[in-house]
């Protein structure tokens, strides 16, 4: 994890902190420390489970705020606004998060204020899970995990060590060094990347055949998608350039631009690649579009059908040839065999400084999945194969591969 030393401060941030039932919830006290003493301004919600491990007197005196409960405060009978709490906040972190309030969050269930906050919640959300061994590996607690770091959360993974019960394994909690130097991270993104302009094409096309068919492909666009959120959560400045999908970024600084057609999309890209220091070619492009689409609805008439075809503009490969000095080009390969051949034929030919070969013999990897598998494949010939991550993950590592170029094209 890279954070800069001189950009440690937190003054002026606004931290909503949830603290759930568990023996972890002891490392909450130190954690309200070390963000009070970087500047940070901190409230807590606890719920009722946590109570039997910590005091609210304790987390109160140390954030210097009234801690948060229920609904209604009993003494007072003020209600606790959840929706104004989380449009409070620069940052949600739940920590320790339980078993019980993941599986709430993870299904949209609203019964206790902490949940409801949650819901509510407009900032960036970070969460650092804690539980015994079996139950952090159990298939349903993983699957909880994937949905929430699908929803644009931060997941900071349970730590290996002895475990309350006496057991050995993954399972603690993220330290609160650890947990406030992510925090850092996330809201003083400070890396080569920071105030880069990003073009990311992203989704499918559609290529109109007739005012209601069209030729098309299974992309969702979740890659793209997910190198857009976690661009921008370093300080990127990301112009989307996205197909047809259901899915839309959540990150408000990113400017989105919805496409149909290649051509679309290719003019999109054409116009904004000129000051652009990264493009990510992630975009599922058809290859091939009607060469003259029907003005109306093709009728069932005979057995078979013939249409006409002509190649779409080549975007990447366009925009490759006007690559200009420092500007770095990632590309994506989509093959149904083990596809190396390809890859490397389409590195060289677009201009690509990496390209990211997925393999449909994968079976993690591909179009409509929440997990990918990818060869990295670079100009030097290097090839660096993934385990099996979810996208957001394996956008983490794509960028930190950017951020290494940008670096040393900095240093030139």
């Amino acid at each position: 994890m890279r954070i800069a030393k001189h950009n440690m401060s937190l003054s002026g941030k606004r931290i909503l902190l949830g603290v759930t039932g568990g023996i972890a919830a002891y490392k909450a006290a130190h954690l309200i420390r070390l963000l009070i003493k970087s500047g940070a301004e901190v409230k807590v919600i606890m719920t009722a489970s946590a109570l039997d491990f910590i005091t609210p007197l304790t987390l109160a005196t140390l954030s210097k705020n009234p801690v948060h409960i229920d609904f209604f405060d009993k003494k007072s009978g003020e209600w606790t606004n959840h929706v104004a709490l989380g449009n409070w906040a620069d940052l949600m972190i739940v920590a320790p998060l339980s078993a019980n309030t993941l599986s709430k969050f993870a299904g949209g269930q609203s019964d206790n204020l902490l949940a409801c906050t949650y819901l509510s919640c407009t900032s960036p959300v970070l969460l650092a899970p804690a539980m015994d061994l079996d139950m952090y590996q159990h298939p349903s607690v993983k699957q909880n995990l994937r949905t929430l770091e699908s929803f644009g959360n931060r997941i900071m993974e349970a730590t290996s060590g002895e475990l309350a019960s006496g057991l050995v394994g993954q399972g603690r909690m993220a330290e609160p060094e650890a947990i406030h130097a992510t925090v850092h991270e996330m809201l003083n993104p400070d890396t080569a990347i920071k105030g880069k302009k990003f073009l990311i094409t992203a989704g499918p096309t559609q290529e109109a055949i007739d005012p209601v068919r069209y030729i098309s492909n299974h992309s969702s666009g979740k890659m793209g998608i997910s190198l857009a959120e976690k661009a921008a959560e370093k300080g990127a400045l990301v112009t989307l350039i996205l197909g047809p999908t259901v899915l839309k970024p959540r990150h408000p600084t990113i400017e989105t631009i919805s496409v149909v057609s290649a051509q679309d999309m290719f003019e999109a890209a054409q116009a904004r690649h000129g000051d652009t220091q990264v493009a990510i070619f992630c975009a599922a492009v058809a290859d091939y579009k009607s060469e003259k689409p029907e003005v109306e609805k093709i009728k069932k008439k005979e057995d078979t059908l013939s249409i006409r075809l002509t190649k779409n503009p080549d975007i990447a490969k366009t925009l490759g040839k006007n690559k200009k000095p420092g500007q770095i080009h990632v590309g994506f390969a989509l093959e149904t065999d083990e596809g190396f051949g390809s890859a490397e034929k389409k590195l060289r030919e677009k201009n690509f400084d990496f390209v990211v070969l997925n393999s449909l013999l994968d079976p993690e990897a591909g179009f409509q999945k929440d997990t990918n598998q990818v060869t990295i494949i670079s100009k030097d010939k290097e090839k660096i194969k993934t385990p099996v991550m979810s996208k957001e993950k394996l956008a983490v590592q794509l960028l930190e591969r950017i951020e290494r170029i940008l670096e040393k094209t900095e240093n030139q």
